[in-house]
């Protein structure tokens, strides 16, 4: 998640939108926020990288449809640099493959663009504390996407409490969020997302999270606070 100094500093917030009347208004609204700062904008993919590197962004707010670059190839370029910046996707599109394509570049939330603004501060405040947040028209559609295909299983099956980790990371969880659901110290959590992701031969806890909801991962009774 975000890499603030202090334990009070702002998110530190890039904005990315091919439209400037766009950039203008997220920028005013986060202006009036105590807790954000924006940081910088970007109008194309190719900028956002360039800039997301020069400013230390924690959560970038970013548009999937731009030219010279688009948002997913922005995305991974930006996570690849720096896997601690959280990506919000912003956009007006809602296709099956935008959505999934964007998650699994390493977003952390996906938003439509007619989303209020309460929606979007929650949504950047989420992201900072490395929590997926969806749109419920996307949640929806993922689901669905979930009913079409077959359940899959890893090629090394995931312990017990590899499964309770998946299904927290399905809601949305911090690692420290985990650790207090589970009783289990921080170390530890990260220990067992880090198995999780090795075993299912994903890149990030984002992508984790998005194949416990495809796949209908829910936590397991408590059965103790065993590691």
């Amino acid at each position: 998640m975000g890499r603030q100094p202090a334990e009070h500093a702002p998110i530190r917030v890039l904005i990315v939108d091919d439209h400037a009347v766009v950039r203008r208004g997220l920028r005013g609204l986060f202006d009036i926020v105590d807790d954000m700062a924006v940081v910088g904008e970007a109008a194309d993919g190719e900028e956002a990288v360039r800039v997301a590197a020069s400013c230390d962004p924690d959560v970038v707010l970013m548009d999937l449809v731009m030219p010279v670059k688009d948002g997913v190839a922005a995305i991974s370029e930006i996570k690849a640099a720096d896997p601690e910046v959280e990506v919000v996707a912003l956009t007006s599109f809602i296709e099956e493959t935008k959505v999934v394509a964007a998650l699994e570049a390493g977003a952390t939330g996906y938003l439509l663009k007619d989303a209020d603004e309460r929606q979007v501060i929650e949504a950047v405040r989420a992201a900072d504390r490395g929590e997926m947040r969806l749109d419920p028209a996307v949640a929806r559609l993922l689901a669905e996407r979930l009913r079409r295909r077959p359940p899959a299983q890893p090629a090394e099956p995931l312990t017990e409490r590899e499964q309770d980790v998946l299904a927290l990371l399905g809601r949305g969880l911090s690692n420290k969020e985990i650790a207090a659901k589970l009783s289990i110290a921080d170390c530890t959590t990260r220990t067992h997302v880090s198995n999780v992701l090795g075993k299912l031969g994903l890149a990030s806890r984002t992508q984790a999270a998005l194949y416990a909801v495809e796949h209908g991962i829910t936590p397991q009774p408590a059965q103790g606070a065993t590691p």
